[in-house]
């Protein structure tokens, strides 16, 4: 590992001040670097049945995830898959009402991976997998109204919670006046194929 001695190197001339300066920012950026690009790997169960999702997050714009489910029995091979933005958090419910587990696995794009959304997989009749498509909150003009991401997801009780902060106009980035909003969807069958409607949305202060 040559990398710090030819720091020393390059920055030996410096003023002392100005040379740890400069050494603390490498080292913060390294270590931010390295944190960003965190491998994803958990399991997540819905009593003996579940979930183990792997994702190594090593781009900021796509990612392969790999699911291996527990104590059930697929048909094929496992689910595997690409995902827009990085895996940070997965959970495990009962969200279409069938009597077995489905997969809700939280993805996160943009700005400071601020984006939030949902890849969602459910385990059917057939021990295969389908797909649970997730709206883009975009296209609601309701609920995307304020939003600038930085969503969380929950299960709750064969539902998909999902809150983030309002922004009002002219607020700063980090400083979001207008309260939470929180978002219930369920997993229904529509025109073919299972997709999350939302119950109700509400705003809290």
């Amino acid at each position: 590992m040559m990398l710090l001695p030819n720091i020393f190197h390059k920055y030996r001339c410096m003023k002392p001040s100005l040379f740890f300066t400069c050494l603390f920012l490498f080292i913060f950026s390294t270590v931010q670097s390295a944190a960003q690009s965190k491998k994803f790997d958990t399991t997540v169960k819905m009593g003996e049945q579940g979930f183990r999702v792997e994702c190594n997050n090593k781009n900021a714009d796509k990612n392969e995830v790999t699911v291996s489910p527990i104590n059930l029995q697929v048909s094929g091979r496992k689910p595997s898959f690409s995902v827009y933005g990085k895996v940070l958090n997965a959970f495990t419910d009962d969200m279409n009402d069938d009597g077995r587990p489905d997969l809700a696995i939280c993805v996160y794009s943009g700005d400071n991976d601020a984006i939030g959304s949902v890849v969602a997989i459910s385990y059917n009749a057939d021990k295969g997998f389908d797909p649970i498509f997730f709206p883009d909150i975009y296209l609601d003009a309701k609920i995307r109204e304020g939003y600038k991401g930085y969503d969380v997801f929950s299960p709750l009780t064969g539902t998909l919670m999902r809150k983030f902060p309002v922004y009002m106009p002219g607020d700063a980035a980090d400083k979001p006046t207008g309260g939470t909003r929180v978002v219930q969807y369920k997993a229904m069958m529509e025109n073919g194929r299972q997709s999350f409607k939302v119950l109700r949305s509400y705003d809290t202060k």
